[in-house]
């Protein structure tokens, strides 16, 4: 109970109320209809509050309630009560609902509220921070700016949907005729009005979003056939007229022949996700998409209500169902997490399939196959080799931090191009990409064969990690050993000097924090792959590989045959460059930042961890294998390489699965066929078997 005064204590305090303002009886005395019109909101705001969070009412009548009564419901029971006793009260209280209606905008409630004025992303980011951060005020006329202030929690939704019909009647009844306008016509009439033009303004939003230029190219062809948004204003002003002029029979025609124009639209707007899945996601446009989609719904919603009948408490019903609807919109427009959610999620998946299209180039299913990537991890071995060399000899120049750290990843962003160019491999690489290309086989397990296929997926993706940490290490460690043998050779001394070896010895060591610097650098190789998931997806949203086959300036300056060759070249390798450079200069620049902030985070990665280690044992020679200090470093050999791999697929696999929506519910069959298959076949995921897999 001292949470929940709290909590109210909290609410009091932000809206100004007293102590006395809890009670009823003090409430109802304090409604002014000639006060001015920010007390007057004000009011209703205490009102709202006292209906939310005030005491229960003590009445034998409330024995009688359902249990699952919400408290809010009970409580406006006992405010139509007194009111219906006290009629001074009910006066009073009427005479401010009819001059918050006389003055008030309802039409950018139902017309506006909810919906981005601006068509852009980091518009609306702006003002949900705004709306967040910043307070507002009761001190307007427009409500969809007063809404967020009268409705101020979710549940708020729930309590008004479970007011009875009973209730709603009374409630009704007793503000019967306060919204009526200056001109004197009734409150049923001044509702239908307000209803009507906010269907003819959001018709009017509706096609002005469909017919920009970006959204009506991706529009299929088909769905515009008819021209629907051209259609929507026109239909829209017409069922006005005739609900306004009260012929139903034709407000019907109007709104059936509405719904179906609508229907189109929204069909012309799923043909651009489409279009996106197709060819790229665009989050912007996606973003109006789902503009344009709340609005069509805003309009049915609005139909609704505007064609029940008067005075019935099925358009009470109706309206009460859209005053709902407005306060969860109000709830999801606080939140800037749902803003990005439902964009973002598109986004991953696309970001997920690209890298699940060059993640099945990292899987080996044969031995065959395993070989060729043994071989292609030796020669990315033997390139990063050079790469150990050359990190030393930036270290040598005595650059500052930052120049220090960028040089750094340019040092490795380059070897790892080269690594691509010549089509070998990093075994670190392989996990970020292959996770994605594992979670597209989690999409159908209903059955033991499928269960079994995904296990033998796992062991090809274990003995492709084997292959190709074994080939990155066994020679890295002798190309290494040999150029630091053959400078002794030649120029009397080696390329890494002894302050140098001893400070790897210092820092490598597993009785450090590298194991946390390990799992640190996975995050990094996993980043790396939203990169360039991320880098494809806008290279394939923008058309850049038409441009560079058809633009007439790089034809004049190409040729034919060339800019066709170079558009399926940048096609083929822009994920791969990306993915290589961003991993690079991650490993370079993102420690420095670190320490900026005065983070002591640093990178291990496994094969330029072994690299600097095996420079050591060169510079050191064979007395270091008496030294407990080499053996320490040699043991977090190992144990880098799994943080490395395990980090970066984990994150990887996660996305992959959220973005595609996938719930391991047969998690518990998936671990048990696994130690299953290690039981009864453990070299397989090893050695790859003798014959190839189907």
């Amino acid at each position: 109970m001292s949470g929940v005064r709290a909590l109210r204590a909290r609410i009091a305090a932000r809206l100004g109320l007293e102590r006395e303002s809890w009670d009823l009886t003090a409430l109802l005395n304090a409604a002014d209809p000639r006060a001015p019109l920010a007390e007057r909101h004000l009011w209703l705001a205490r009102l709202f509050e006292w209906l939310r969070h005030a005491p229960a009412p003590r009445e034998s009548a409330q024995d009688s309630e359902p249990r699952t009564t919400p408290r809010p419901v009970l409580r406006l029971k006992h405010l139509l009560n007194v009111l219906d006793k006290h009629p001074e009260h009910r006066e009073r209280v009427r005479g401010v609902v009819t001059a918050f209606w006389r003055e008030i905008d309802a039409v950018a409630l139902l017309a506006d509220f909810g919906f981005a004025p601006r068509q852009g992303l980091l518009t609306e980011l702006g003002e949900r921070l705004r709306h967040r951060f910043v307070p507002q005020t009761v001190e307007t006329s427009n409500l969809a700016e007063l809404f967020g202030l009268l409705f101020t929690e979710p549940q708020d939704a729930d309590w008004l949907l479970a007011i009875d019909d009973a209730t709603l009647a009374r409630l009704m009844a007793t503000f019967e005729g306060t919204g009526q306008e200056t001109g004197g016509s009734g409150s049923g009439r001044h509702w239908r009005n307000v209803v009507a033009d906010a269907v003819v303004f959001l018709s009017l939003q509706v096609a002005a979003g469909g017919l920009l230029g970006p959204v009506r190219e991706r529009m299929s062809a088909a769905a515009l056939r008819d021209r629907p948004f051209d259609q929507l204003v026109g239909v829209a002003e017409r069922l006005r007229a005739a609900a306004l002029d009260g012929d139903e029979p034709r407000a019907l025609r109007e709104a059936q022949l509405l719904r179906g124009v609508l229907d189109a639209c929204r069909q012309a707007g799923f043909s651009v996700r489409e279009h996106l899945e197709e060819h790229g996601v665009s989050i912007g446009l996606l973003f109006q998409m789902d503009q344009l989609r709340g609005r069509v719904e805003r309009i049915e919603s609005l139909l609704s209500t505007l064609l029940s009948p008067d005075r019935s408490v099925e358009r009470h019903r109706e309206s009460l169902r859209l005053v709902a609807e407005l306060v969860r919109a109000a709830d999801e427009r606080r939140s800037v997490r749902a803003l990005f959610a439902r964009q973002y999620s598109m986004l991953a998946r696309k970001v997920a399939e690209r890298s699940a299209e060059t993640g099945e180039h990292y899987i080996t299913r044969s031995r065959d196959e395993w070989y060729e990537m043994l071989r292609k991890a030796c020669g990315g071995g033997a390139v990063i080799a050079g790469t150990t060399f050359l990190k030393f000899a930036i270290l040598a120049l005595g650059l500052g931090s930052f120049w220090g750290g960028f040089w750094a990843g340019v040092n490795y962003a380059g070897c790892f191009v080269l690594i691509h160019l010549l089509h070998w491999t990093v075994a670190t690489k392989q996990p970020a990409m292959t996770a994605p290309a594992m979670a597209a086989k989690l999409e159908d397990l209903g059955n033991d064969e499928a269960i079994e296929g995904f296990v033998d997926e796992i062991a090809h993706l274990i003995r492709s990690q084997v292959a190709g940490i074994v080939g990155n290490l066994a020679m890295v460690v002798p190309v290494v050993l040999a150029v630091q043998v053959a400078a002794e050779a030649l120029i009397g001394r080696t390329l890494v000097g002894v302050h140098d070896s001893e400070h790897v010895l210092e820092t490598l060591t597993l009785l450090g924090p590298t194991p946390l610097y390990a799992a640190f650098t996975g995050v990094l190789l996993f980043a790396s792959s939203l990169v360039a998931g991320w880098a494809e997806n806008w290279f394939v949203l923008h058309r850049i590989d038409s441009a560079l086959r058809w633009n007439p300036r790089l034809l004049s300056w190409l040729g034919a045959q060339r800019a066709a060759y170079w558009a399926s070249w940048w096609r083929a390798n822009i994920s791969g460059l990306a993915a290589n450079i961003s991993l690079g200069l991650m490993l370079g620049i993102v420690p420095v930042v670190c320490a900026f902030f005065s983070l002591p985070i640093e990178v291990r990665h496994v094969t330029l961890s072994t690299g600097q280690i095996a420079a050591a044992l060169g510079t050191l020679g064979p007395k270091l294998f008496h030294e407990p200090a080499f053996w320490w470093c040699v043991a977090a050999i190992p144990l880098t390489g799994f943080l490395n791999l395990t980090v970066s697929f984990l994150c990887a696999f996660k996305v992959a699965l959220r973005s595609r929506g996938i719930r391991l519910k047969d998690r518990s069959r998936i671990y048990a066929a696994v130690r299953r298959r290690l039981r009864t076949s453990f070299t397989s995921f090893i050695w790859p078997p003798e014959r190839e897999a189907s």
